[in-house]
C-alpha cells in the first residue's frame, strides 16, 4: 500500500536506475522502502527517530542518507533528471529559512551556513530555475549573506545564449559582465541609483515569479520550510532531492 509521501511508480521507474548499483558485504535492505522513509522525515519535519516503522529502523534511513550524501548521490539524481532542462530562459533568486532551536551548531562551524537575521538565525537557499520554474542548481549562505555575492556559484551554469532574469538585488556590473559574457541577455530592473541605463523587458520580467513558486512548492517539505539539520550539507541534500521530485512529477506530467 503506497502512503502520501511515498514515491510514486513512476518516481521509482526514473530514480532506480541512478541508484548506487554495488553493495559490499551484506545486501542493504530495500532502497524504495528507505527513500520513502527519509521523504517522510523532511515532508513532516520530524526527528529521524520518529521514522514510522513501516520504513525500517531510523537509523538505516539516516545512515544512508547521510552515507549517500558523502557520496554525491543525491547530487547525480538532481543533475541527472535537469541534463535536459530548457536553456531559453532562467532565473535566479534566493529565500530565507529560518533556522529552529534544535538545528543551531556552535559559532565556530565556518560550514555551518547560518546568519543572524531579521531577530533569528536563517539560512538562506540560492536557486537558479530555467523556463518552468525548475531547478537546475541550489547552494545555500549565512541568512544575511548578499544575493549578489552569492550569484557565483548559479552563474557558472547559465547557458550561452539565455534570457537571465533576477531582481534589482543581483543588478551589479560584475553580474550583468558575466552574464553577457556568455552570450546571454541580462532582464535586471536597474537599482534607483544607477547612472546608466539598461535594457529591461517588463514582460520578460513577469516571468520572474516561476521561481516564487518553486521556492513555494519547495517548502511543502515541513523539514525545508524550517531548517532542523545542524549540518548545512545534510540540509542541502534533502533540497536536491525534493528538487529532483520535482522535476520528475514535471515530466510525469507531459508524458
Amino acid at each position: 500500500m503506497r502512503r502520501r509521501f511515498d514515491l510514486t511508480d513512476f518516481e521509482w521507474s526514473v530514480i532506480e536506475p541512478l541508484l548506487p548499483n554495488k553493495s559490499r558485504g551484506v545486501p542493504r535492505v530495500d532502497d524504495r522502502r528507505v527513500i520513502n522513509g527519509i521523504l517522510w522525515r523532511f515532508r513532516t519535519g520530524s526527528p529521524w527517530a520518529d521514522i514510522p516503522e513501516r520504513y525500517g529502523p531510523y537509523t538505516t534511513c539516516y545512515n544512508r542518507f547521510v552515507r549517500w550524501r558523502k557520496a554525491g548521490v543525491w547530487d547525480r539524481l538532481l543533475a541527472a533528471v535537469s541534463r535536459a532542462f530548457d536553456g531559453e530562459l532562467v532565473m535566479i533568486d534566493s529565500s530565507s529559512i529560518r533556522v529552529h532551536q534544535h538545528g543551531a551548531t556552535l559559532k565556530g562551524d565556518p560550514n555551518r551556513c547560518m546568519g543572524r537575521f531579521r531577530g533569528g538565525l536563517t539560512t538562506k537557499i540560492h536557486a537558479l530555475v530555467d523556463g518552468r520554474g525548475l531547478p537546475v542548481e541550489l547552494h545555500l549562505s549565512e541568512g544575511q549573506a548578499s544575493d549578489c555575492q552569492q550569484a557565483d556559484p548559479l552563474l557558472e551554469v547559465v547557458p550561452e545564449g539565455s534570457i537571465f532574469l533576477a531582481d534589482k538585488a543581483y543588478d551589479s556590473d560584475a553580474i550583468r559582465d558575466k552574464v553577457e559574457a556568455r552570450g546571454s541577455f541580462a532582464n535586471i530592473p536597474p537599482k534607483a541609483n544607477r547612472k546608466k541605463g539598461f535594457a529591461f523587458s517588463s514582460f520578460l520580467y513577469r516571468y520572474r515569479n516561476l521561481i516564487e513558486r518553486f521556492f513555494g512548492k519547495l517548502k511543502h517539505a515541513r523539514g525545508l520550510a524550517t531548517r532542523y539539520d545542524k549540518r548545512a550539507d545534510n540540509f542541502l541534500a534533502a533540497a536536491k532531492l525534493f528538487s529532483t521530485r520535482l522535476w520528475i512529477a514535471a515530466n510525469e506530467s507531459t508524458a
